[in-house]
């Protein structure tokens, strides 16, 4: 599996009644033919390859941001953590 098969496009709820959920907007963007010829051998619809890389890089980068959080609550508690943990070692009873 890769990536961009690994991000679906989103889908409405049916729930909400929503007519126009994603409205899309037509763009231009410049790119080396080669890319180009790689994504056409690879997908015949341009606009959802895009579409789905870009879904995929926003998730990575939020992923990202999520464990650089994750990371600096770890370290900012890292040394009464390593305390507790070298306390507990002091207990154990190795034969």
């Amino acid at each position: 599996m890769t990536a961009f098969e690994a991000v679906p496009l989103i889908k409405p709820p049916a729930s909400r009644g929503v007519s126009n959920y994603l409205m899309r907007v037509k763009t231009s963007i410049t790119l080396p033919t080669e890319l180009l010829k790689n994504i056409d051998r690879t997908e015949s619809n341009r606009s959802a390859f895009f579409e789905r890389a870009a879904r995929a890089y926003l998730a990575e980068l939020n992923k990202a941001k999520r464990d650089a959080r994750d990371m600096a609550i770890i370290n900012s508690n890292a040394d009464r953590l390593n305390a507790e943990a070298l306390d507990v070692l002091d207990y154990q009873d190795f034969p």
